[in-house]
């Protein structure tokens, strides 16, 4: 679990709540009142209470948070954490203990600390045998690249997970900005990003969640995206190496698949979180 969780009262307004995500990097705050927690505030609730309603500033978070609060203790097993967020469809779960809230786990906390969680019922079924893949189906490497690799021979499957790693230099984030057009400062002007919030030239957002893309390249088969959920969590020092962790976690239809998603930071912290759908097809044959 990451610990502290953040905490806001249900009389704060959605303008405070929406800064606090944004400024410190997270998806959610629990809603505490008088030190017991009565809901959650996600990322998600801001953005479709201001599709639906526009003009959200008389709003609180009393009004828009979800007060069916799901928890969980610190001692729980983490296949009991994995079917709670199923079976409830959330992705955030605070850890509360003798009613004190204690540190909030999330689907991408889960997907980087465990390799594979097996299904309830996957003692009754044959397992397909994973290996971890040494040659994927890219069409080069590069030396500075890492990744492991580990799913079935034919495609993928339910606890097969990937992890990606490369240094993102400068040449990486000027060439970046003349490929896709964005051109902000902030990337790419000493000066100018010095007098930003963050004090200095920063990767691309975009260039840093690109990484997941890279890591999906070397699952078994042929991946091809359907969708991305993202969260930004903090920035990324022009120059550090950064790390893609990619695990399948659900199968939606018989070649879709739901995985979580993260880049972590050279010192280990999150900064981009998210689901992708994917659809998984054969390898074509080339011969």
């Amino acid at each position: 679990m990451q610990t502290p969780a953040r905490t806001i009262t249900p009389g704060s307004p959605i303008v405070e709540a929406a800064t606090r995500l944004r400024d410190e990097g997270i998806g959610s705050l629990v809603v505490e009142r008088n030190g017991e927690c009565v809901g959650i505030i996600t990322e998600s609730d801001i953005v479709a209470v201001t599709a639906e309603e526009g003009d959200t500033r008389e709003l609180t978070v009393g009004d828009v948070m979800a007060t069916a609060l799901v928890t969980i203790a610190p001692e729980a097993d983490l296949e009991v954490a994995v079917d709670r967020l199923r079976t409830h469809g959330i992705k955030k779960l605070p850890v509360v203990e003798d009613g004190e809230l204690v540190g909030i786990l999330t689907t991408t906390d889960i997907s980087r600390y465990v390799p594979h969680i097996t299904r309830p019922d996957a003692s009754r079924e044959p397992q397909p045998e994973r290996r971890r893949f040494t040659r994927p189906d890219t069409l080069y490497e590069d030396d500075d690249w890492e990744f492991d690799s580990y799913g079935i021979a034919d495609g993928i499957d339910v606890g097969d997970h990937v992890r990606f790693a490369k240094t993102l230099s400068e040449a990486d984030v000027e060439r970046f900005a003349e490929v896709s057009g964005d051109t902000n400062r902030l990337h790419l002007d000493d000066e100018f990003a010095s007098g930003s919030r963050f004090g200095r030239r920063i990767v691309h957002g975009t260039l840093v969640s690109g990484l997941i893309s890279a890591a999906l390249a070397r699952l078994p088969g042929l991946t091809i995206y359907l969708s991305q959920e993202l969260s930004y969590r903090g920035p990324v020092d022009i120059g550090e190496r950064v790390t893609a962790h990619c695990e399948v976690v659900e199968q939606l239809k018989k070649d879709r698949f739901r995985l979580a998603t993260a880049v972590d930071d050279s010192d280990g912290e999150c900064v981009v979180e998210g689901d992708a759908v994917v659809i998984s097809d054969p390898i074509p044959d080339t011969a």
